[in-house]
């Protein structure tokens, strides 16, 4: 899903992918990879995505989608001002995105998140929701967000929310 002449691809997390020798540099990252994320796809809890150059079964990268609801209250007097008055809306979340440490600084994590914006947009025609919510694990990562539009909740610096409408316009 990257480009015509893509040298890498992003697939449903199998067991074909090599998962062994993933370090993006934070523990829990890898040890999700490792230890949790097939367990996670088999239980429906969320799906994770990995990016393998192409021929390869080495994850370069990862992120994971789940469902989520969130509170209207965590978000912004502006934003709300636009929809209905409902206590929660339904969201999709991207609970985890690590780029192998051999692979930072090729625009891999862009593109992750540019594949998983398109996944949420697809979702969206078929179900009801509202944003793309992230849960950043420190400010580096808030940043990474912000960079491509993410706007923080008011409740917590870092946790971010990008509004399907917005994803929509962007046109990717």
């Amino acid at each position: 899903m990257m480009s015509a002449q893509a040298i890498y691809e992003i697939s449903k997390l199998n067991s074909a992918h090599n998962k062994k020798n993933f370090s993006s540099g934070s523990v829990p990252l890898d040890n999700y990879l490792k230890n949790q994320a097939a367990q996670d796809i088999k239980k429906n809890v969320s799906v994770t995505y990995a990016l393998t150059s192409i021929n390869s079964t080495e994850v370069i990268g990862y992120y994971t989608l789940s469902s989520i609801s969130i509170d209207t209250s965590e978000l912004s007097d502006e934003y709300m001002r636009k929809l209905p008055k409902y206590p929660m809306f339904p969201a999709i979340l991207i609970g985890r995105l690590a780029v192998d440490l051999h692979h930072k600084g090729k625009n891999i994590g862009a593109n992750l998140l540019i594949d998983a914006l398109k996944r949420s947009l697809l979702i969206s025609d078929q179900v009801g929701i509202n944003a793309v919510i992230v849960d950043a694990k420190d400010d580096n990562a808030a940043n990474f967000y912000r960079h491509f539009g993410f706007i923080k909740l008011p409740s917590n610096k870092l946790k971010l929310f990008l509004a399907i409408n917005t994803i929509k316009a962007l046109s990717l």
